[in-house]
Formats: structure tokens, sequence, C-alpha cells
């Protein structure tokens, strides 16, 4: 039950013990990354508007809520060093746990709240991280990394690229499909308005009238050209009197 005195431990949990657990997760990344020469790495902590960041890490305001740690390129590069990064937030989680127990085990440290709810973390970052799955936004957990290290023999983040650009084109030719297709519809659309004006403008009248309509029209047509004749005609003969 949940009670107005777990308030301070929940605090403490989530703004405190939570980001201590997390920087030491992603501290072993970096130290094995730093170590093994990777290029372009970069350590995020956090999520929403960015607090400060340096050439490898950025800090953002929310700092309790993610973490990534993404590299390029490793020199010299192979599958057992990409499989000791991904494995490096692991182990040093569960390097803090064995040094923390032991010294709670020797009376070193004094067992209390902090240390339990501390120990408490580590482990389910451990228990997360092993679970080789996919996250709903498509990044693996570094079990699911090693498995595709070792499965498929190559890196999450490239298998990912993959995918996405796979249906990136999917997305591309069912976009080009609707627009022909609405292309087509709305061609289709005019031909049958135009039949149906046409249609429309005749519907009703008998062959005795539409004759009538017909040499109406012509006879419109003649006056109109005759009259633009007589306009012209005026024209030149006002040109022709003004400069004689």
């Amino acid at each position: 039950m949940f009670e107005l005195s777990d308030i301070p431990r929940l605090l403490l949990s989530a703004l405190i013990i939570l980001p201590i657990v997390t920087i030491i997760r992603e501290t072993g990344y970096y130290t094995v990354v730093t170590l093994l020469g990777a290029t372009n790495k970069k350590l995020t902590i956090g999520s929403g508007p960015v607090l400060f960041r340096t050439k490898t890490i950025e800090a953002r305001r929310y700092f309790f809520m993610y973490s990534w740690f993404e590299y390029d390129e490793l020199q010299p590069d192979s599958r057992f060093w990409h499989g000791l990064i991904y494995a490096s937030p692991i182990l040093s989680n569960v390097i803090v746990a064995i040094i923390l127990n032991s010294l709670l085990a020797e009376g070193i440290l004094e067992r209390n709240m902090f240390w339990d709810i501390f120990l408490f973390y580590v482990f389910y970052f451990v228990l997360f991280d092993v679970i080789p799955v996919y996250l709903p936004d498509g990044q693996p957990t570094n079990g699911r990394a090693i498995f595709d290290l070792v499965w498929h023999g190559e890196r999450s983040d490239y298998i990912k690229k993959e995918v996405q650009e796979q249906i990136r084109e999917i997305e591309r030719e069912l976009k080009d499909a609707d627009t022909q297709e609405q292309k087509e519809t709305m061609q289709n659309r005019d031909r049958d308005q135009l039949e149906k004006s046409d249609l429309d403008s005749h519907e009703g009248y008998t062959e005795s009238q539409k004759a009538t309509i017909e040499n109406r029209d012509r006879d419109q047509y003649e006056r109109d050209d005759h009259s633009s004749i007589e306009k012209q005609r005026a024209h030149r003969e006002r040109d022709d009197h003004n400069n004689p």
C-alpha cells in the first residue's frame, strides 16, 4: 500500500538513485568505447530540452527518464569488441553491485533504505539489459544487440537502418501508388462530369429544338465576327482621318 510516508522514498528513487544508476550504466559504455577508440561517440542522458552538451556528452532536463549511447566505428572492428561494448553496461552494474554487497556484508556500509533501493535499481537495469528484445522505439536492448551480433553477425543499429530503409521504400511505393490512383480518379471524375454536362445541355430537346439552338449559336458567332470586322474598319478609317 502506497502511503504519504512513501513519497520521500519515491522522490529519492526517481531524482537521485535512478540517475546515479543510469550514469554508472552509461559509464560502462563510455569507458569501453573510449578505450577501443570508437569514432563519433555520444552519450545522451535524459530527455526534453538540452541542459548542456560537450563534444561527446549531452545532458537533458529530464535526466532521470532516458539514456542512450551511440558510436560509429571501432579500430579494430570485430564482433568481439562490439559485443564487449554491448555487455559493458551490464558488467558495470554487476561490478558495482558486487562491490556494494561486499561492503554491506562486511559492515563497512550500514544497510538502510538508500542502499536497498540502490541495489534494486542496479539489478533492475541488469535484468532489463539482458532481455533480448526490441523496444517500442525500435532500439534493441543490450541483450538483443548481443544476440543480433552473434546470430546475424551484424550490429543491431545497422539491422535497424536496413529495416527502416525497407519501410521507407514501401511507404514511397504506396505513396506513389496512391498518387497515381488519385490522379486517375480525378481524371475519371472530370471526364464523367464533362460527359454529364454535355448530356444535360441537350437533354429534353427535340431534334428541331437542337437544330434551332445550333443555328442560333452559329448566327450569334457570325454577328460577333461581323461586329468585330466593322470595329476594325472604323478604327482604320479614324486612323486615316487623323493621319492624312
